[in-house]
């Protein structure tokens, strides 16, 4: 378990209270192991004769300290534990979420959601249980055995009737080597399956509706019960297994307790043992029962943990592909040029380059409208410039740096990104256009939503801008939901915009008002417009025509027009009022 780093770093940090844990439920069980000599006592008084009421009575008052004492101490204990428990499962599951953020699109796209969440719910949970659970039982088995046999050892009893009953109990190191590395191994398979399935679940649930409209529901039963069975199968075969394990425990427990009274009972017979030892012999092997199925128990949570903690592990040692770079500075306060010089970008995996020979200058303050068909590199460009994937070295500068030797912070807090399909969260709608800035004042956000052009759909639902969105925002309509996240790029402000196709999803009517709206507040600002409408770009200072990861056209509009190639082909295709020349 300390191989990850997690619980060494937990144990370091609440040493204390761990300590205090242990004492407390070792003063627990220190109590609980006095209880067979008080019952030893009690016998040998039956034996003798010697039984009286205040005897009675100050055996019961013994015996009623020793459980009042052990609910105590042991309750402490387990309380304490199962805090730090709970601390763990809450620090971890904020740095996994924290790693998350940090790593890139690239890996992420890899990786599902559902896969994601298997790390943070089920690993951590294991882990936590084995902490807390772990760490109850490890304390009480040691101490309870530790102090059993001491006691046992200073009890009177010959020594030779204690070895002989204490023999089947050397069985137990090799059960432990032998199922020990086995249920780990079945441990991590559980895991992974139980990953596969939350992403598979995650899937369907997010595909309920193109389900239902396919009459599809069967389909997306087989598919999920395909994960579940799986599950079940390895599930199966770990609970044998520690099934196995821990009934061979209690056996060889049980194994001393019989060879204990068959011996022991022969030499009260022969009165070579009195019945107080006897009692007492019988008694101290039934509490050592007790700590070897626990034993047992923690071997199996600290071999399911292992597993997790080798996948978060594994998790955690993942490094950022994107990350400053050492040297790294952030952005001059209100940078908005742009140039681009030779660019040339492949995919990871890909075999030919999205982008080929790119040269881009733009003048801060500039519009400059980018089309071209689905696929020729528009939004790898975008992608770049915030580095949400990394350009070569000296390909990209802003304001006279290049980005790579920018930090990542400055960076894309510069620039504001409004992409086709921009998410939004289920919180209210107030909260999702002030995104980056839950502190805006009422009167930004309404402004920004008025840019937008959906201030008056917000202001007519029943809680205007405190109504609460659904899953991804579908309580609004597609355009209703790209007109605010394009409020929520415009409210930050940014040197640099870019929108991604963002107004697609409106009529040419309203595009005209938000494009308008743009122009009027966006002087001195640098915006770059990606589009597939002529009619979003056409008053654009630049217009930069992209076929194949290439730049094949650029000039004005009316420039454009007159050159009559593939954009002018374009604005004829779409048959509205680009094909007007100026």
């Amino acid at each position: 378990m300390g191989k990850s780093g997690l619980v060494p770093a937990q144990l370091k940090k609440y040493w204390f209270w761990y300590l205090l844990a242990a004492l407390s439920i070792g003063a627990a069980n220190v109590v609980h192991a006095l209880y067979p000599s008080v019952l030893g006592d009690f016998a040998d008084r039956v034996e003798s004769g010697g039984l009286t009421a205040a005897a009675v009575r100050a055996s019961g008052l013994r015996l009623l300290a020793i459980g009042a004492g052990y609910c105590v101490l042991f309750g402490i204990g387990q309380y304490i534990n199962h805090r730090l428990g709970r601390y763990f499962e809450f620090s971890t599951r904020q740095k996994l979420f924290r790693h998350f953020t940090n790593l890139s699109e690239a890996w992420l796209s890899k990786n599902g959601i559902g896969k994601l969440l298997s790390y943070v719910m089920s690993d951590v949970t294991t882990v936590r249980e084995s902490i807390a659970n772990g760490f109850n039982q490890l304390t009480n088995a040691v101490v309870l055995l530790m102090s059993t046999v001491t006691i046992m050892l200073l009890s009177g009893i010959p020594l030779p009737v204690l070895a002989v009953s204490v023999l089947p109990l050397g069985a137990i190191p090799f059960l432990v080597t032998y199922f020990g590395p086995r249920i780990r191994g079945q441990s991590l398979k559980v895991q992974e399956s139980l990953a596969a399935m939350t992403e598979s679940a995650e899937e369907q649930f997010g595909g309920i509706r193109v389900t239902k409209t396919f009459a599809a529901e069967e389909i997306a039963r087989a598919r999920f019960g395909e994960t579940v069975d799986r599950i079940r199968e390895h599930q199966h075969r770990l609970v044998r297994l520690s099934g196995k394990f821990q009934a061979s425990l209690p056996l060889a427990g049980a194994m001393a307790l019989v060879v204990a009274m068959t011996w022991g009972g022969v030499l009260v017979s022969q009165g070579k043992l009195s019945l107080g030892h006897f009692v007492e012999l019988t008694l101290y092997l039934r509490m050592i029962a007790t700590p070897l199925q626990q034993i047992g128990n923690v071997i199996n949570l600290v071999q399911r943990a292992r597993a997790s903690l080798e996948r978060l592990n594994g998790l955690l040692s993942i490094r950022p592909d994107i990350a400053d770079e050492e040297g790294a500075r952030p952005l001059p306060e209100g940078a908005a040029s742009i140039e681009i010089r030779g660019l040339t970008f492949t995919y990871p995996g890909a075999r030919r380059p999205a982008l080929t020979g790119i040269d881009l200058e733009i003048g801060a303050g500039k519009t400059v409208g980018i089309v071209g068909r689905t696929g020729s590199g528009k939004t790898t460009l975008a992608k770049l410039l915030l580095r949400i994937y990394d350009p070569p070295r000296g390909s990209i500068w802003i304001g006279g740096r290049d980005i790579r030797q920018t930090t990542l912070e400055s960076l894309r807090t510069s620039i504001g990104y409004v992409p086709q399909d921009g998410f939004l969260f289920s919180t209210t709608i107030a909260d999702n256009i002030a995104f980056h800035n839950r502190a805006e004042p009422r009167e930004r956000i309404e402004h920004a939503a008025r840019l937008a052009d959906v201030y008056e759909n917000i202001i007519g639902f029943p809680d205007g801008f405190e109504t609460k969105l659904g899953e991804r925002g579908l309580t609004l309509s597609g355009g209703q939901r790209q007109r605010t996240s394009l409020a929520r790029g415009l409210i930050k402000e940014a040197p640099i915009l870019i929108l991604d196709d963002s107004v697609s999803a409106v009529d040419t009517v309203t595009e005209s008002r938000i494009l308008r709206n743009l122009r009027e507040t966006r002087r001195g600002k640098t915006t770059l417009i990606i589009a597939h409408r002529i009619s979003a770009v056409m008053h654009a200072d630049l217009i930069v025509v992209m076929e194949g990861g290439r730049i094949v056209e650029r000039g004005t509009h009316r420039e454009l027009m007159e050159l009559d190639g593939r954009y002018a082909a374009m604005a004829r295709m779409q048959g509205e009022e680009a094909v007007v020349r100026g």
